[in-house]
Formats: C-alpha cells, sequence, structure tokens
C-alpha cells in the first residue's frame, strides 16, 4: 500500500462560538475533506492496475467489464476477438431531440397511430439484411469456400479489424404504441449510434422516435448474470467473480484466435 496523503481541505462556514464572547453568526473554517479521508477510501495500492473493457457511457447500463492486474492483458486479448454484444434498447415513437434520447431538447412532435407491430419487423428485418451484407464484406472471407462454411458453423464469421458499427441481429421484444423494445446484437457501436437507429426507424416508418433505455445484457463471453451490483464490489465477491469467469475467457480466447 502507497504512503497516505493527509485529506485535503475546504472552506465551510459554521456557526460561530455560543459562549457570548463574539457576535452570533458564521464563521469561515477550513475542514478536512471527509470524502478523502483514508477510514472512506480505504488503503492505496500503487501496482494493483484496473482496466476498463467497452464503456458505457452515462445514459446507459448495464455489463461493464473490468481487468485486475493481469487481466488487464485478457482484455486486450477479448478485444482482438471482436465478440459481439447484446443490448435492450427502448424507444417511443411520437417525438425527436437533439440527441436522440428521451432527454434532449425537443425538436419535434409527430403522429404515431398508423404505426403496427408489422411494419416495425419489417424495417428491421431491412436493417439486419443491410447489416449482415456489411459484415460478410469486412470479414474478408471467401464465402464459397470450406473454411467459411466451418467458420459459420462455429459462429466465428466477424470482422478481426476495424470496421464500422455492423448489426448482427435485431428484432421487436415488445411492442406496446407509443412504446417499443428491442434486442441488438452488434459489433464495433457505442450506444450513441444505437440511440441514432431508433431515431432512424421512426424516419423509415414515417414517424419520430427517441430512445428511452440502453442497456447491455451481454458483452461477448459476460453476461448479467456474472455481474456484481454496486453493494457487492467487495474483495470476496470480486475475487469469486475473477475465479467464475476464467474458464470461459479462457476458452474463447483460444477458439478464436487459435
Amino acid at each position: 500500500a502507497a504512503a497516505r496523503r493527509p485529506p485535503p481541505l475546504h472552506v465551510r462556514f459554521l456557526p460561530g462560538p455560543a459562549d457570548g464572547t463574539a457576535a452570533p453568526g458564521l464563521v469561515a473554517t477550513r475542514v478536512p475533506v471527509l470524502a478523502e479521508h483514508h477510514l472512506v477510501t480505504g488503503p492505496r495500492f500503487r501496482r494493483l492496475k484496473v482496466g476498463a473493457g467497452h464503456r458505457l457511457d452515462s445514459k446507459a447500463s448495464g455489463v461493464m467489464v473490468l481487468g485486475i492486474g493481469h487481466g488487464n492483458k485478457l482484455l486486450t486479448d477479448l478485444y482482438n476477438c471482436h465478440l459481439s454484444k447484446v443490448y435492450t434498447v427502448g424507444g417511443l415513437f411520437g417525438k425527436a431531440t437533439d440527441d436522440f434520447s428521451d432527454t434532449g431538447k425537443l425538436v419535434e412532435k409527430t403522429t404515431f397511430d398508423h404505426i403496427t407491430r408489422e411494419k416495425l419487423e419489417r424495417i428491421l428485418a431491412v436493417i439486419q439484411g443491410t447489416n449482415h451484407k456489411a459484415l460478410l464484406m469486412y470479414s474478408n472471407i471467401d464465402m464459397k469456400t470450406q473454411e467459411a462454411y466451418e467458420m459459420a458453423v462455429k459462429g466465428l464469421i466477424r470482422p478481426m479489424g476495424k470496421s464500422p458499427p455492423i448489426i448482427t441481429v435485431i428484432r421487436c421484444l415488445q411492442f406496446a404504441l407509443p412504446e417499443f423494445q428491442l434486442e441488438i446484437h452488434c459489433l464495433h457501436e457505442t450506444q450513441q449510434y444505437l440511440r441514432k437507429i431508433v431515431h432512424e426507424i421512426g424516419l423509415e416508418l414515417k414517424s419520430s422516435a427517441v430512445c428511452t433505455q440502453v442497456r447491455r445484457i451481454r458483452d461477448g463471453v459476460f453476461t448479467l448474470d456474472d455481474a456484481l451490483l454496486r453493494t457487492h464490489w467487495n474483495l470476496q465477491s470480486i475475487q469469486n467473480a475473477i475465479w467464475d469467469c476464467q474458464l470461459k475467457v479462457k476458452t474463447e480466447i483460444e477458439r478464436t484466435l487459435a
């Protein structure tokens, strides 16, 4: 553990003495920042490195993978596997905002009574078909070869380098106007890209739509069942999570990068 520094001080206006020696009122006083006290932060470590995998922005939630120590190298190996991620994405028909989310600045309101689940699913099928062509193009595989067939059987057809965001599966989970929920399997995406997809779906249906939720439920081999709630962020739970995931991480890296 590293040597501790004293907590920084900040100015607080506290009530003056009540013994009558001074006029009543507030007195500027320098007091320690308790959030930086060692009893709050715990011991500081210099040699313990923690790295983050595919990040989530401030408006998204769900699975985010962290690596500790040697796990940072495994994060790099998993990144090089280009595994797909799965999201549940909520949408709301009838309005558009400047950032495609339901909390953005409203720029338009539209009607949506003409939208049906069948129309929505037709648009989703077009999106999936277009992205499937992009997947094959960026995978750089001759689909007429035996190698391509074997990779398809193993589920290994994916871009093994940089590519634009690619959606491999998109389907409707719930539909109750004006709300809907999608399940999206994708590669090389950002959460803002998924919000834009919801916006574009609204336009294709001659309406508008905003994204109400982006939740990652799978990141490669990691699912919600592997995730630790904030209340479980302690040494024993983290250690157990590492042990539980070791085998499937090793298996996936060997299968993909062999």
